[in-house]
């Protein structure tokens, strides 16, 4: 008996040392978790970062689409490349897939709400990247403090629709569209009853001066090895970026009234003109002087219309001079445009429109001509039922290089491609497109979109012989307006 009482004593001993020992090891006292929780101050889907008053928001959507007769996905009508070119080397469907992520934060502050932006989008898009390829964009990087605002956001000169009152592209042309923003300081100023005032200064790289073309063209091309008839033909001129580097931002200004009713803005906007050198390989040539553009736009939205809840109008007019981007937008550099279609001229082997819309041009030794242009564009969207919509929409585009200016352009035109052409460089684009949206459950939107494009070019008669490409053959074009339909369909999920 006194043996078994002494293992027993002896076993709880032992449990009694080993759990002293253990609970040596632990911490005197475990932390509180601390549990995400719902911030409510700035709408729906914020959170508080845990441990701070920093809410912050985790948004995006995943789209898939495909675009038919395209220069890219959805993004360009076939007005260029080899799709303008209408050969076997265009894709005639163009597939895109895209992830885009947002992360929104946002801190209330003695000087109000200090918030930060950044959209970030994945995208695989046929033509352009391989097979696990893709590429990353950044849309909009920015710090809003105080009614400033720092880094890429959208161009205070847009509208809030920018290129898509209606339609689901973005090369609806006639007016601005800075949709996946521009760099700039800019002030907002709130004067209550939804009234606003801004003022920037903005990067004018890369939207307002297009990259891929210069954005100011030398027409008599001394110098250069490009000065070619097949870049004359491809609506980049004389070959060679004349352009210089950015001495001065663009200054933009805005006045906004954004009421339930509706909205009215009028912007507008000063655009240094510098071209780099009259031999832009070698600087002791000499060079233009500087010029400034300027561009304004008039806008009206809407609401509240007696066709049914939810529909607007969207409305929105531009003129630019020196400052032809903010007339011909878009997210791509398509301030050149050359089109090929049939012909009945006989000893002609196709149709030609071009469409080129510089800044200005100039000649070795002279001064820089402006080129003019306006447009206007809107749409009307309507609702069928919550889950049905369907938008009508269309665009005017009118690109003049007055009298001097159209001269030495077409001047150097002929020079490089001889002919018996009569005309000037002047053109207009007519668009006009319907898209219909279904939408069966919340946040899932199915797109489906036609548009039709018209080039109207002021050139007639014929080339010298040319070789206007490496796939067209030797021979005399015609001068032709074109026309061409493009198509785009869409899934998209937002979140």
């Amino acid at each position: 008996m006194n043996l078994v009482k002494g293992l027993m004593l002896g076993t709880a001993a032992t449990f009694v040392a080993t759990a002293g020992a253990q609970a040596a090891d632990l911490p005197l006292k475990a932390k509180a978790v601390e549990y995400v929780k719902v911030c409510s101050l700035y709408g729906a889907g914020f959170y508080y970062i845990p441990g701070t008053d920093t809410c912050i928001k985790l948004g995006g959507y995943l789209r898939a689409e495909v675009g038919f007769n395209t220069a890219g996905a959805t993004e360009t009508p076939a007005w260029s490349g080899a799709a303008g070119q209408q050969n076997r080397l265009q894709n005639q469907a163009q597939f895109r897939a895209r992830q885009d992520i947002t992360l929104d934060t946002r801190t209330a502050t003695e000087y109000g709400v200090v918030r930060t932006y950044f959209d970030s989008v994945f995208t695989w898009t046929t033509g352009s990247d391989t097979i696990a390829g893709g590429n990353l964009g950044v849309y909009f990087a920015f710090v809003q403090f105080a009614g400033f605002t720092f880094g890429k956001a959208v161009s205070v000169f847009s509208t809030p629709w920018n290129g898509s009152p209606g339609n689901i592209g973005s090369n609806l042309l006639g007016g601005d569209d800075t949709s996946t923003g521009v760099n700039q300081v800019s002030y907002t100023a709130e004067f209550g009853n939804g009234v606003s005032a801004s003022l920037s200064v903005e990067d004018p790289y890369a939207y307002r001066q297009a990259y891929g073309v210069s954005n100011v063209f030398n027409v008599t091309g001394l110098g250069t090895s490009g000065s070619t008839a097949a870049s004359w033909l491809a609506g980049a001129g004389p070959g060679g970026n004349y352009t210089a580097g950015t001495q001065i931002p663009d200054i933009v200004g805005r006045v906004r009234v954004d009421q339930a009713w509706g909205l009215f803005q009028v912007s507008a906007a000063a655009h240094q003109i510098r071209a780099s050198y009259y031999n832009f390989a070698d600087e002791t040539t000499g060079h233009p002087g500087d010029k400034y553009g300027y561009a304004v736009l008039a806008a009206l939205s809407l609401k509240n219309l007696p066709t049914g809840p939810g529909d607007t109008i969207n409305l929105d007019g531009t003129y630019a001079d020196g400052a032809i981007r903010y007339v011909m937008s878009g997210t791509g550099a398509i301030n050149s445009m050359s089109m090929y279609g049939d012909t009945s001229v006989p000893g002609a082997y196709q149709s030609l429109a071009l469409g080129t819309s510089p800044d200005g041009v100039f000649t070795t030794g002279g001064g820089i001509q402006t080129t003019k242009a306006w447009g206007i564009r809107g749409a009307f969207n309507h609702n069928w039922t919550p889950n049905w919509s369907t938008s009508v929409f269309g665009a005017y585009t009118s690109v003049d290089f007055g009298g001097t200016g159209g001269a030495l352009y077409t001047a150097g035109l002929r020079s490089a491609v001889g002919g018996t052409f009569t005309g000037t460089p002047n053109f207009k684009i007519a668009q006009i497109g319907t898209v219909t949206r279904w939408t069966p459950v919340k946040n899932l939107t199915f797109s489906g979109e036609v548009m039709y494009t018209k080039l109207d070019q002021d050139y007639s008669g014929l080339t010298g012989s040319v070789k206007p490409t490496a796939t067209k053959p030797t021979g005399i074009y015609e001068f032709k307006d074109q026309d061409t339909w493009t198509g785009a369909v869409r899934v998209q999920r937002n979140f």
